[in-house]
C-alpha cells in the first residue's frame, strides 16, 4: 500500500485535502495532476524542467512494476504526459485512480529523496504536501 511510509501518508493527506469528501473520479484525476504540477513548480527552479521530466518518467517506470498498476501504465509508458495520465485516471474506478495517483506521487517523492536527501526533499515539497483544495487546470510537464 502506498501510504505505509510517512511520505505516503503525507501524499495521501494532501490528495484527500484536494479531492474533498467526494469519490468523484474527475476530482481525483485533477488532484493527482495538480499535485504533479505543484511538484514541478517547486522542483523546476532547482533541478530544471528536464530533471523534473526525468523524475516523472522514472516514477512511471517504477510504478509500472507494481502488479496491481502494470495494466494501467501499459498505455502510458510511451507518452508519459500529464494529459495522458489524466485520461488513464479517468478510466479507472475511484479506488484504483487514487491508488495509482498515490503510488506515482510517492514514487516521485522517494526518487527525489534518493537524489537530494530527505531533508531537502521535505523542504522543497512542503508547500505541495500541505496544500488546501486546488482546481489547477492540467498542464503537460513532460514535453
Amino acid at each position: 500500500m502506498p501510504t505505509e511510509s510517512e511520505e505516503g501518508r503525507q501524499i495521501a493527506t494532501a490528495l484527500t485535502q484536494r479531492i474533498g469528501d467526494t469519490s468523484d473520479i474527475a476530482k481525483i484525476a485533477n488532484a493527482v495532476v495538480a499535485t504533479l504540477q505543484d511538484m514541478n513548480a517547486a522542483l523546476a527552479p532547482i533541478i530544471g524542467e528536464r530533471g523534473v521530466v526525468a523524475l516523472f518518467r522514472r516514477s512511471f517506470i517504477v510504478c509500472s512494476k507494481n502488479p496491481r498498476l502494470a495494466g494501467m501504465y501499459d498505455s502510458l509508458l510511451p507518452a508519459m504526459t500529464l494529459a495522458e495520465l489524466k485520461i488513464v485516471l479517468l478510466k479507472q474506478s475511484a479506488v484504483n485512480a487514487l491508488y495509482l495517483g498515490e503510488n506515482l506521487l510517492t514514487s516521485l517523492y522517494q526518487l527525489l529523496t534518493t537524489l537530494i536527501g530527505p531533508s531537502l526533499t521535505a523542504k522543497l515539497l512542503r508547500s505541495v504536501l500541505h496544500t488546501s483544495s486546488s482546481d489547477t487546470p492540467a498542464q503537460d510537464i513532460s514535453s
